[in-house]
């Protein structure tokens, strides 16, 4: 039988706003500390974003090996553990999954955006799985389509088949990606781990994707997992090194992250507000 139930849990989204191009420098685990500041109901990772469904932090494990990137770690999502309706294109049959939205940044025209993914499925013919990415204009510009994957029982699982088209302006490298196949070892897909139900299950391995930015503006990228068809047999997507311009949007261990000069002054700032408001209160 090819089914699997999991619960589900639903939290609502947090999208940061950052106004001024000095802020785009200031260590995400300043961000984060604000938007949670904000929002304590929201499913947060530190120095990455918020997302619904099942996300987190890793480092190599079993067939995901390190991230080609800093300390090897990564941010991934998984379809195991994932909420009813979350994630996807909304083609039909898209059941449970994962998304992760970063807060926002932003970016000049011409800044190059970079990242490597990797696509992990315990699914197969019949069940096609996919991954996604995508650039949101915050300013109510267009989206771009960076990335997708869909699992596939022969050929190229990147990009993916039957999937909306990525932005001609994308490179991939290598440009097509085979699955490495067999039953996948990755910890993140829960009970699925070292299982495969049919020909397409595997990973891809690391690959990078580089966009070069049109238009200056407040962006965020929305990365996701989503099962097709039915829940049984999971499959999860990393994603490593996302920066633009060189500055890190993403970023696993944001206490590592020196705070620029920009970024004390605002916690100064901060402080003196919240110094006012309890004087304030005790007159």
């Amino acid at each position: 039988v090819h089914f699997r139930s999991h619960p589900a849990s639903i939290f609502r989204t947090l999208r940061g706003n950052i106004m001024n191009k000095t802020l785009k420098k200031i260590a995400p685990a300043l961000v984060a500390s604000v938007a949670l500041a904000t929002s304590a109901s929201a499913a947060t990772l530190t120095g990455v974003g918020t997302f619904d469904g099942n996300a987190g932090i890793g480092t190599a494990n079993g067939d995901v090996v390190a991230a080609p990137t800093g300390d090897g770690s990564f941010v991934y999502v998984s379809t195991d553990g994932g909420v009813d309706g979350a994630a996807g294109y909304g083609l039909g049959g898209e059941r449970q999954g994962t998304e992760l939205t970063t807060f926002n940044f932003m970016a000049d025209a011409g800044d190059e955006l970079e990242y490597f993914f990797n696509y992990v499925t315990s699914d197969g013919s019949g069940f096609a799985d996919y991954a996604y990415a995508e650039l949101n204009d915050i300013g109510g510009g267009p989206t771009i389509n960076l990335f997708n994957a869909r699992t596939v029982p022969t050929g190229n699982t990147v990009p993916g088949n039957g999937l909306p088209a990525i932005d001609p302006g994308v490179t991939l490298d290598p440009a097509s990606t085979a699955i490495v196949g067999g039953g996948p070892v990755w910890d993140v897909l829960g009970g699925s781990s070292g299982s495969c139900f049919a020909a397409g299950c595997g990973y891809t391995g690391w690959v990078k994707s580089t966009y070069t930015i049109q238009n200056a503006g407040t962006y965020n990228f929305t990365f996701g997992v989503t099962n097709w068809s039915d829940n049984a047999f999971d499959s999860a997507f990393a994603i490593a090194g996302l920066k633009v311009d060189g500055t890190v949007i993403i970023d696993p261990n944001p206490s590592t992250v020196p705070l620029p000069a920009a970024g004390w002054m605002l916690l100064a700032g901060l402080g003196g507000m919240a110094a006012l408001g309890r004087r304030r209160k005790s007159s």
